[in-house]
């Protein structure tokens, strides 16, 4: 008889409550809840803001984080997790509707992330610093529920790719920005804010979206007719979505809408949802279109050069969400070991465990400080620094290898941190370990993001330069850190031919990565981080896994460096 059964059949209980049965025990030595906390009680995450001259989103940043600790919020995430979307391909008469049924908790999630400008909104606000604040908004709500986050993704990056084609940005883009969650299927343009999706992937290419098959014809009224399949389309219930498709000139980006002008449906037929291993609150679909009507963006053959932007975008909050699950973690591992007692004393006091929760929040901080200079570095690029666009091109993608990469076996040991405890579903770990590989996954896995380094190294000399002019601003505060840049010189003198450049470029994207980060912390981190982070990742005295951190690493220091509410 179970303590819920005893609650719902209180007679049941009477009945049964036989001599010598008694209730089992009383619950000691258990964590309470996890609320009440706020996400943006981050150190890293408020410098970046004032040290870009954002600081006025700090209250909005402040707000959104607190929100995302709240006891109501946290039920949202559960709910949305455990009663994921289910799709209706027909109504009870045999007519095709093709819709995704949400639980309500998602739309008050995402609403709550459109009124707050988490997708499109930066584009339309000049202000300083908006694509940075709207960076550390999204890091503090993914922490409450990722799934969200890959429409409202999206819909931001959607907009310098619609730019392509300044007739359809000119109509669409203030609705995308918009802060109106207006969900439904209508007319896009006759509703008040739109979200919208990307449709790329084929069976038969994944990354390699050359090889796609469906094919654009033109109408001749201006609008093309797609016919096809896609393999993995997010979000489709989105209002619009950028699609590639094959013309006569080669591969192009067209804008194509769930609801014509007229209120009729598009022909795109949804297949069927994909069973994910996480990110399960999120739609993914495949989906046909037949005969669908889309208006083209950008020059016709041009398709990739289009939505390329869009694609730099996403890889930015990949790494914006990877460092967002580090946070969460972390936080879960010092919540429940400040609690947890064993063997006389607290998890969080025995040096064992307090050397394993120091190098989770180093990683964290590493993750969180360059998500948010890659993010200044949009900010500038916005506003026509050269140096910064060329920055963002290749430590975008450095960011987008490494920090997704270590996503995962940061939730791995931070889910240790709670033993078994940590593998039941209720403690939201398990989510938070889900939804790490898709981090790393998605808008290109490991391969293709080193790859793109090389590209960029190749195509675009200007980014190494930019590069080098950051790391080299650390110059001769920490040797370790000067002697791991000197070595990512000379690897990059050692690139051969073709074949040999691939066969370096994890390693490669792995030390510039390193050196980035280990410069960014020696500027601005606390020095017992950037001395843990130099002694341990760039002189390679650290071993395999978190938690063997070199004998001078100052463990109080850094976890003090952590929230007093999350260090219990």
């Amino acid at each position: 008889m179970t303590a819920r059964s005893i609650t719902v059949f209180p007679r049941l209980f009477r009945f049964c409550n036989v001599p010598g049965m008694t209730l089992t025990h009383e619950v000691v030595n258990q964590a309470p809840p996890l609320t009440g906390f706020s996400a943006a009680d981050d150190p890293a995450l408020l410098a970046a803001l004032r040290r870009a001259g954002a600081g006025w989103g700090e209250p909005e940043v402040r707000e959104l984080g607190a929100l995302a600790g709240t006891e109501e919020v946290q039920e949202q995430s559960r709910m949305v997790e455990e009663q994921p979307p289910r799709l209706r391909t027909h109504d009870r008469f045999g007519h095709r509707i093709d819709e995704v049924e949400f639980h309500p908790a998602w739309h008050q999630l995402m609403a709550v992330a459109v009124e707050r400008g988490l997708h499109a909104a930066p584009w339309a606000d000049d202000r300083p610093g908006a694509h940075l604040v709207r960076a550390a908004k999204f890091y503090v709500w993914s922490q409450a529920e990722p799934g969200h986050g890959c429409p409202i993704s999206m819909t931001y990056a959607a907009v310098p790719a619609l730019r392509a084609e300044p007739d359809l940005a000119a109509q669409y883009e203030p609705l995308l920005a918009s802060r109106t969650y207006d969900y439904g299927l209508r007319p896009p343009l006759a509703k008040s804010g739109l979200i919208a999706g990307m449709s790329m992937t084929e069976k038969q290419g994944g990354s390699d979206v050359r090889a796609n098959t469906t094919r654009a014809v033109p109408a001749g009224d201006g609008t093309y007719r797609i016919t096809g399949h896609k393999w993995f389309t997010s979000a489709p219930m989105s209002d619009v979505f950028l699609v590639l498709a094959q013309t006569a000139e080669g591969l192009s980006c067209f804008l194509l809408p769930r609801v014509l002008p007229d209120g009729t449906r598009n022909g795109m037929r949804l297949m069927r949802l994909k069973d994910k291993l996480g990110n399960r609150s999120n739609a993914s679909s495949e989906i046909e279109y037949e005969d669908a009507v889309a208006w083209p963006v950008g020059e016709p053959g041009r398709g990739v050069r289009t939505i390329v932007e869009m694609v730099n975008m996403t890889r930015l909050d990949c790494v914006i969400g990877s460092a967002a699950g580090m946070r969460a973690g972390l936080r879960q591992a010092l919540h429940h070991t400040a609690y947890r007692h064993a063997f006389g004393r607290a998890l969080a006091e025995q040096p064992l465990m307090r050397a394993v929760l120091a190098d989770l929040a180093i990683e964290s901080e590493a993750a969180t400080t360059l998500a948010m200079r890659l993010a200044t570095a949009v900010d500038g690029a916005q506003a026509g620094d050269a140096g910064e666009a060329a920055l963002r091109r290749l430590a975008l993608a450095v960011g987008k290898y490494w920090v997704c990469k270590r996503g995962s076996a940061h939730a791995a040991e931070a889910l240790e941190c709670l033993g078994g405890n940590g593998y039941v579903e209720e403690s939201g770990m398990p989510r938070i370990y889900r939804e790490a590989p898709l981090l790393s996954i998605w808008e290109g896995s490991g391969n293709v993001a080193a790859l793109d380094v090389l590209r960029a190294l190749a195509k675009e000399p200007a980014s190494l330069e930019a590069y080098f002019a950051e790391v080299d601003a650390a110059a001769g505060a920490d040797r370790r850190l000067d002697a791991a840049v000197a070595g990512v010189r000379k690897t990059l003198g050692t690139l051969g031919d073709p074949d040999q450049a691939q066969r370096a470029a994890r390693s490669l994207a792995e030390r510039m990565a390193l050196a980035l980060q280990g410069a960014l912390l020696v500027q601005h981190s606390h020095p017992a981080v950037a001395d843990a982070f130099c002694a341990s990742r760039l002189d390679r005295e650290w071993g395999h896994a978190f938690g063997t951190l070199p004998a001078t690493a100052d463990l109080t220091a850094i976890l003090e460096r952590t929230s007093a509410e999350e260090a219990g």
